[in-house]
């Protein structure tokens, strides 16, 4: 990734939150997460917060998710270095950006097309070349590109979208927050023969996923 730390102003900060907040994750993620300036993800306005471990907004209804969260989902999605992963709802790029250091290549697709221009750039400014983007609504995953490794969903159906789970290859794993906006759980699945199984779950709050998701009965 193309940042060098003597030129970044947020180095020190970054590197407090990965030993301090962070040292309960394998040492890979929190590498990995060490090395992608988060603030670079976030505006300008709110670039104080980078590090602090919280969501920060993005724009567009939209926020960047806690720190902590990130290495939660990296960590239990358990990426290997030649894995090729899903995300669903790439908002400010930064998870796909923390991905793209730890497997081969990531596809994660954005149905607001500001944050997906503004993604876009900044994976390619800061050097993301494994990473794929499409504007799109997720509920359909990218077909075309399938079978993934893992899936990894940061916005919340109410329901797991069937496209995911036939998109996702057996022993793989999905990572996806699930129900209403009061009461939404992050579900970590295993897929066996076609069915997903549960590992486990962690009460959570993240934007609702919209597009066809949001009509779906």
């Amino acid at each position: 990734m193309q940042n060098s730390s003597e030129n970044d102003p947020f180095a020190t900060a970054r590197q407090r939150l990965v030993c301090e907040q962070l040292s309960e994750f394998p040492p890979r993620v929190v590498a990995a997460m060490g090395r992608v300036p988060r603030h670079e993800f976030i505006p300008p306005e709110h670039q104080k917060f980078a590090y602090a471990d919280s969501a920060v907004p993005i724009g567009f209804g939209q926020t960047i998710s806690q720190p902590w969260i990130v290495a939660t989902m990296t960590t239990q999605l358990n990426p290997q270095p030649a894995d090729r992963i899903l995300e669903i709802g790439t908002g400010s790029g930064y998870q796909a950006a923390v991905l793209a250091q730890l497997v081969a290549e990531v596809y994660t697709v954005e149905i607001l097309e500001p944050l997906a221009q503004r993604a876009g750039e900044m994976l390619r400014r800061l050097g993301c070349p494994n990473v794929h983007l499409r504007l799109g609504d997720g509920h359909g995953g990218w077909p075309e590109a399938a079978p993934f490794d893992g899936v990894i969903v940061t916005c919340a159906p109410e329901a797991v979208p069937a496209p995911l789970l036939a998109q996702l290859k057996d022993g793989g794993r999905m990572l996806i927050p699930v129900g209403p906006p009061s009461e939404q759980d992050l579900i970590v699945f295993q897929k066996h023969r076609g069915c997903l199984l549960e590992l486990t779950r962690v009460p959570v709050r993240f934007v609702p996923m919209t597009g066809q998701a949001a009509t779906a009965p």
